[in-house]
Protein backbone atom coordinates (compact mmCIF):
# COMPACT_ATOMS: atom_id res chain seq x y z
CA UNK A 1 0.00 0.00 0.00
CA UNK A 2 0.95 3.67 -0.67
CA UNK A 3 2.12 6.12 1.71
CA UNK A 4 -1.18 7.93 2.95
CA UNK A 5 -1.51 11.02 1.55
CA UNK A 6 -2.61 14.08 4.11
CA UNK A 7 -3.59 17.70 3.72
CA UNK A 8 -2.42 19.91 6.53
CA UNK A 9 -4.44 23.13 6.52
CA UNK A 10 -3.40 26.11 8.66
CA UNK A 11 -2.79 29.52 8.27
CA UNK A 12 0.23 29.46 10.78
CA UNK A 13 3.41 28.43 9.18
CA UNK A 14 5.02 26.99 12.06
CA UNK A 15 1.78 24.92 12.73
CA UNK A 16 1.89 23.92 8.84
CA UNK A 17 5.93 23.03 8.89
CA UNK A 18 5.91 21.56 12.25
CA UNK A 19 2.73 18.89 11.27
CA UNK A 20 4.22 18.30 7.65
CA UNK A 21 8.05 17.50 9.12
CA UNK A 22 7.40 15.37 11.66
CA UNK A 23 4.91 13.32 9.07
CA UNK A 24 7.05 13.31 5.84
CA UNK A 25 9.95 11.96 7.72
CA UNK A 26 7.46 9.12 8.91
CA UNK A 27 6.31 8.44 5.37
CA UNK A 28 3.39 10.35 4.51
CA UNK A 29 2.69 12.28 1.94
CA UNK A 30 2.04 15.86 2.86
CA UNK A 31 0.18 18.97 1.58
CA UNK A 32 -0.46 21.83 2.32
CA UNK A 33 -2.98 24.75 2.44
CA UNK A 34 -3.04 28.14 3.92
CA UNK A 35 -7.24 28.17 4.36
CA UNK A 36 -10.21 26.36 3.24
CA UNK A 37 -10.51 27.49 -0.49
CA UNK A 38 -7.11 26.71 -1.11
CA UNK A 39 -7.77 23.22 0.75
CA UNK A 40 -10.93 22.70 -1.02
CA UNK A 41 -9.05 23.37 -4.25
CA UNK A 42 -6.11 20.14 -3.58
CA UNK A 43 -8.87 18.22 -1.85
CA UNK A 44 -11.01 18.24 -5.21
CA UNK A 45 -7.93 17.44 -7.57
CA UNK A 46 -6.15 14.97 -5.26
CA UNK A 47 -6.38 11.56 -3.78
CA UNK A 48 -6.48 12.26 0.16
CA UNK A 49 -6.61 10.01 2.92
CA UNK A 50 -6.82 12.08 6.13
CA UNK A 51 -7.25 16.06 6.29
CA UNK A 52 -5.72 18.13 9.19
CA UNK A 53 -7.64 21.31 9.33
CA UNK A 54 -7.70 24.56 11.80
CA UNK A 55 -10.88 25.73 12.62
CA UNK A 56 -9.76 29.57 12.76
CA UNK A 57 -8.35 30.48 9.16
CA UNK A 58 -9.58 33.46 6.14
CA UNK A 59 -11.10 33.17 3.36
CA UNK A 60 -12.87 30.13 4.49
CA UNK A 61 -12.90 28.71 8.55
CA UNK A 62 -12.44 24.84 9.23
CA UNK A 63 -15.97 24.59 10.44
CA UNK A 64 -17.21 25.58 6.75
CA UNK A 65 -14.61 23.24 5.32
CA UNK A 66 -15.52 20.63 6.74
CA UNK A 67 -19.02 20.73 6.58
CA UNK A 68 -18.41 20.96 2.24
CA UNK A 69 -15.82 18.19 2.42
CA UNK A 70 -18.44 15.95 4.28
CA UNK A 71 -21.20 16.31 1.33
CA UNK A 72 -19.04 14.40 -1.19
CA UNK A 73 -16.31 12.58 1.11
CA UNK A 74 -16.24 10.34 4.29
CA UNK A 75 -12.33 10.68 4.76
CA UNK A 76 -11.60 11.26 8.07
CA UNK A 77 -10.11 14.93 9.37
CA UNK A 78 -8.80 16.03 12.42
CA UNK A 79 -9.89 19.88 13.51
CA UNK A 80 -7.07 21.44 14.83
CA UNK A 81 -8.75 23.87 18.36
CA UNK A 82 -6.90 26.58 20.95
CA UNK A 83 -7.60 25.34 24.64
CA UNK A 84 -11.01 26.21 25.85
CA UNK A 85 -12.75 26.41 22.36
CA UNK A 86 -15.15 23.47 23.33
CA UNK A 87 -18.28 24.65 21.21
CA UNK A 88 -16.02 24.70 18.30
CA UNK A 89 -15.17 21.38 18.90
CA UNK A 90 -18.82 20.11 19.08
CA UNK A 91 -19.51 21.98 16.43
CA UNK A 92 -17.17 20.21 14.07
CA UNK A 93 -18.10 16.64 15.22
CA UNK A 94 -21.53 17.35 14.33
CA UNK A 95 -20.59 18.87 11.15
CA UNK A 96 -19.01 15.25 10.43
CA UNK A 97 -15.04 15.63 12.17
CA UNK A 98 -13.68 12.64 13.35
CA UNK A 99 -11.01 14.01 15.89
CA UNK A 100 -9.20 17.25 17.41
CA UNK A 101 -5.85 18.31 18.52
CA UNK A 102 -5.61 20.78 20.89
CA UNK A 103 -2.97 23.48 19.96
CA UNK A 104 -0.30 23.58 21.65
CA UNK A 105 0.25 19.65 21.11
CA UNK A 106 3.47 17.53 20.38
CA UNK A 107 5.05 14.69 18.31
CA UNK A 108 3.41 12.08 20.60
CA UNK A 109 -0.17 12.95 20.14
CA UNK A 110 -0.26 14.04 16.48
CA UNK A 111 0.97 10.60 15.11
CA UNK A 112 -1.38 8.75 17.94
CA UNK A 113 -4.29 10.89 16.25
CA UNK A 114 -3.28 10.32 13.28
CA UNK A 115 -2.79 6.95 13.08
CA UNK A 116 -6.07 6.13 15.23
CA UNK A 117 -8.16 7.83 12.94
CA UNK A 118 -6.23 6.27 9.76
CA UNK A 119 -6.54 2.69 11.48
CA UNK A 120 -10.71 3.46 12.28
CA UNK A 121 -11.60 4.73 8.22
CA UNK A 122 -9.90 1.70 6.54
CA UNK A 123 -12.75 -0.41 6.25
CA UNK A 124 -10.81 -2.49 3.51
CA UNK A 125 -8.24 -3.48 5.75
CA UNK A 126 -10.23 -5.08 8.05
CA UNK A 127 -10.83 -8.85 8.43
CA UNK A 128 -14.63 -9.64 6.52
CA UNK A 129 -16.91 -10.54 9.11
CA UNK A 130 -19.20 -12.97 7.67
CA UNK A 131 -23.18 -12.80 8.83
CA UNK A 132 -25.25 -10.06 10.45
CA UNK A 133 -26.54 -8.64 13.48
CA UNK A 134 -30.51 -7.81 13.82
CA UNK A 135 -32.31 -6.06 16.55
CA UNK A 136 -35.91 -4.61 16.21
CA UNK A 137 -35.59 -3.08 13.06
CA UNK A 138 -32.07 -2.61 12.69
CA UNK A 139 -30.22 -4.68 10.67
CA UNK A 140 -26.80 -4.82 10.25
CA UNK A 141 -24.53 -6.73 7.16
CA UNK A 142 -20.98 -6.86 8.89
CA UNK A 143 -19.51 -7.72 5.58
CA UNK A 144 -20.71 -5.59 3.56
CA UNK A 145 -20.89 -2.51 6.00
CA UNK A 146 -24.77 -2.05 5.50
CA UNK A 147 -27.14 -0.93 8.11
CA UNK A 148 -30.69 -1.51 7.38
CA UNK A 149 -33.39 1.35 9.26
CA UNK A 150 -37.16 -0.07 9.16
CA UNK A 151 -36.34 -1.66 5.44
CA UNK A 152 -34.09 1.40 4.27
CA UNK A 153 -30.11 1.30 3.44
CA UNK A 154 -28.52 3.90 5.92
CA UNK A 155 -25.33 5.64 5.28
CA UNK A 156 -22.78 5.40 8.17
CA UNK A 157 -19.53 6.88 8.62
CA UNK A 158 -16.77 3.98 9.61
CA UNK A 159 -16.47 5.24 13.23
CA UNK A 160 -20.50 5.64 13.12
CA UNK A 161 -20.84 1.93 11.96
CA UNK A 162 -18.10 0.77 14.59
CA UNK A 163 -20.07 2.19 17.23
CA UNK A 164 -23.08 0.65 16.42
CA UNK A 165 -22.27 -2.65 16.00
CA UNK A 166 -20.16 -2.58 19.03
CA UNK A 167 -23.63 -1.56 21.02
CA UNK A 168 -25.67 -3.78 18.91
CA UNK A 169 -23.21 -6.85 19.96
CA UNK A 170 -23.64 -6.05 23.59
CA UNK A 171 -27.66 -5.54 23.26
CA UNK A 172 -28.84 -5.25 27.00
CA UNK A 173 -25.19 -4.57 28.83
CA UNK A 174 -24.60 -1.35 29.84
CA UNK A 175 -21.23 -0.06 28.39
CA UNK A 176 -18.98 2.40 30.53
CA UNK A 177 -18.30 5.06 28.85
CA UNK A 178 -14.43 4.33 28.45
CA UNK A 179 -15.00 0.71 27.62
CA UNK A 180 -16.85 2.50 24.78
CA UNK A 181 -14.03 4.80 23.75
CA UNK A 182 -10.98 2.56 23.91
CA UNK A 183 -12.98 -0.15 21.87
CA UNK A 184 -14.30 1.51 19.20
CA UNK A 185 -11.31 4.50 18.83
CA UNK A 186 -9.05 2.74 20.40
CA UNK A 187 -6.24 2.33 23.12
CA UNK A 188 -5.15 6.15 22.91
CA UNK A 189 -8.77 7.36 24.36
CA UNK A 190 -10.74 6.99 26.97
CA UNK A 191 -11.74 10.26 28.58
CA UNK A 192 -13.42 11.89 25.66
CA UNK A 193 -17.02 11.75 26.55
CA UNK A 194 -17.79 14.68 24.13
CA UNK A 195 -17.21 12.20 21.56
CA UNK A 196 -19.45 9.64 22.46
CA UNK A 197 -22.24 12.09 23.11
CA UNK A 198 -22.15 13.37 19.75
CA UNK A 199 -21.91 9.95 18.09
CA UNK A 200 -24.07 8.72 19.91
CA UNK A 201 -26.40 11.41 18.83
CA UNK A 202 -25.67 10.75 15.59
CA UNK A 203 -26.90 7.13 15.30
CA UNK A 204 -30.36 8.60 17.26
CA UNK A 205 -31.02 10.66 14.35
CA UNK A 206 -30.23 7.43 12.00
CA UNK A 207 -32.09 4.72 13.96
CA UNK A 208 -34.62 5.97 16.04
CA UNK A 209 -38.13 6.83 15.42
CA UNK A 210 -38.11 9.66 17.76
CA UNK A 211 -34.05 10.78 18.55
CA UNK A 212 -35.48 12.65 21.49
CA UNK A 213 -37.44 9.68 22.69
CA UNK A 214 -34.86 6.83 22.15
CA UNK A 215 -35.90 3.23 22.48
CA UNK A 216 -32.39 1.49 21.34
CA UNK A 217 -29.63 3.50 22.57
CA UNK A 218 -30.39 4.45 26.12
CA UNK A 219 -28.13 6.44 28.22
CA UNK A 220 -27.30 5.39 31.63
CA UNK A 221 -26.00 8.43 33.36
CA UNK A 222 -22.63 8.80 34.86
CA UNK A 223 -21.83 5.35 33.55
CA UNK A 224 -22.19 4.53 30.11
CA UNK A 225 -25.05 3.17 27.60
CA UNK A 226 -27.05 0.65 26.82
CA UNK A 227 -28.35 -0.62 23.10
CA UNK A 228 -31.86 -2.08 24.62
CA UNK A 229 -34.02 -5.40 23.07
Amino acid sequence: MSSPAVLVVDDEKTIRNFIRKNLEVRGFRVSAATNGMEALEIFNTRSIDLVILDIMMPRLDGLETTRRIREVSTVPIIILTALGEEADKIRAFDLGADDYLTKPFGVGELLARVRAVLRRSRWSESPVRPGSIRHGEIVVNLERHEVTVRGQITEFTPTEFSLLVYLMENVGRVLPHRQILQKVWGPEYGDEHEYLRVYIGHLRQKIETDPSRPRYIITKRGVGYCFER
